[in-house]
């Protein structure tokens, strides 16, 4: 039995792909023998407020499933204000800070990246010649802030750089979930040893069932964070409602504005059904045509793990993105690709797309599709071999 420990700044119960994915990492691992410690915040995404379990409480410590948890203490905020937004990331660095000094820590540490500032916290204080430091990168940081517009080129964000450079410099191995970012790291560190690690699903799908009806319209569904990021809102606005009825699940910033988007303007043809649990949605997303992944901007390095499960649950895919996960639509044939901020192309696509392209035997072709090449215990097994 091996010990490892992972740093990471989402887990469950919150909900979302972060949590998901480090999940299934820390469960797939207990299974290949490893002794598992997970090191988190209370819970607190997406609203910024501690759990109400888990409220004035300075550190909880629970064992699920075999895994070790230990959730620390931060100021928790998803305030617009930078400054609190900081804060409350060095909340938790000085949490672990303190983990660090009164806990031994094993020899292989995987540590979650971004929030930067969490993930040099973790890798100044622990990288040593007798401890392997694996830094998983889902996003590149501070790069995707200046292409979301959150940065400019300024001071704070060429600090941002070097502490980005730090982390890759000071890892001993680097997974990616793109080969974007793998490339990307590999353009500064050129010999740095690196794993493309993709945050496929791991859960048992039914096959899909569901029959198209020609006599009405499609049905495009969204689900997931409701976030600036995703521009869910700018979609509302900007979709032809002619062919096509969208349904929308989830929750984040932009949610209070589309509803009253809908409020105001019932003559779209929008239903908002609010946020449900994971093992709900799939049983609600095979109801529908098909549905829809955007960004509002292209982000380099960024592929959605959507692409997977969905792909997963036999789901046909309209890709509204750019980069490597419109890449990977087209090559798989999982569905559809708009060019990424092309609106006017969008409803285009929509108003294309061939009801044989919906029917039971390509969500079929589909899921297959997703065994073969999205196996999340085969990627385990490789994985397990190099770290």
């Amino acid at each position: 039995m091996k010990d490892i420990l992972i740093i990471t700044n989402y887990f469950p119960p919150e909900t979302g792909a972060a949590s998901n994915r480090i999940y299934h990492l820390a469960e797939g691992l207990q299974k290949h023998n490893f002794v598992v410690t997970v090191v988190t915040p209370l819970p607190n995404y997406p609203k910024g407020e501690v759990f109400k379990a888990y409220r004035g409480q300075f550190k909880h410590t629970s064992t699920e499933n075999d895994i070790t948890i230990h959730r620390l203490w931060l100021y928790a905020s998803n305030s617009k204000n930078k400054l609190l937004r900081l804060f409350a990331m060095l909340s938790y660095s000085f949490s672990l800070i303190w983990f660090f000094m009164w806990n031994k820590i094993p020899k292989k540490v995987i540590i979650q990246s971004p929030p930067l500032l969490v993930a040099f916290t973790s890798v100044f204080f622990l990288r040593s010649k007798k401890r392997k430091v694996i830094l998983n990168v889902s996003d590149l940081w501070p790069l995707a802030g200046l292409e979301l517009g959150a940065f400019k080129k300024n001071f704070s964000y060429k600090l941002l750089e070097k502490i980005e450079r730090f982390n890759y410099k000071h890892a001993d191995l680097i997974l990616g979930q793109s080969q974007e970012i793998l490339s990307h790291v590999n353009s500064i560190f050129p010999k740095k040893e690196t794993f493309l690690y993709r945050n496929y699903p791991d859960f048992d799908a039914a096959l899909p069932n569901l029959q198209t009806d020609s006599s009405m319209k499609l049905k495009m569904v969204y689900a997931g964070l409701l976030g600036v990021a995703q521009g869910i809102l700018k979609l509302c606005q900007e979709l032809d409602y002619t062919k096509v009825q969208f349904h929308i699940y989830g929750a984040g910033a932009e949610q209070i504005a589309i509803q009253e988007l809908i409020k105001k303007h019932p003559e779209l043809d929008i239903i908002y059904h609010g946020e449900i649990s994971r093992t709900a949605l799939h049983q609600e997303l095979i109801n529908y045509d098909f549905t829809i992944i955007p960004l509002l901007n292209r982000i380099y390095g960024s592929v959605p793990s959507k692409i997977f499960e969905y792909a997963r649950l036999g789901i046909p895919m309209l890709y509204f993105g750019g980069g490597e996960g419109e890449y990977l639509i087209n090559k798989h044939e999982l569905g559809w690709v708009a060019e990424s901020s092309n609106y006017k192309d969008l409803n285009t696509v929509i108003s294309k797309i061939e009801l044989s392209k919906l029917e039971l035997t390509n969500r079929k072709k589909i899921q297959l599709t997703a065994l073969e090449n999205f196996d999340f215990n085969n990627q385990l097994i490789q994985l397990v071999e190099v770290i």
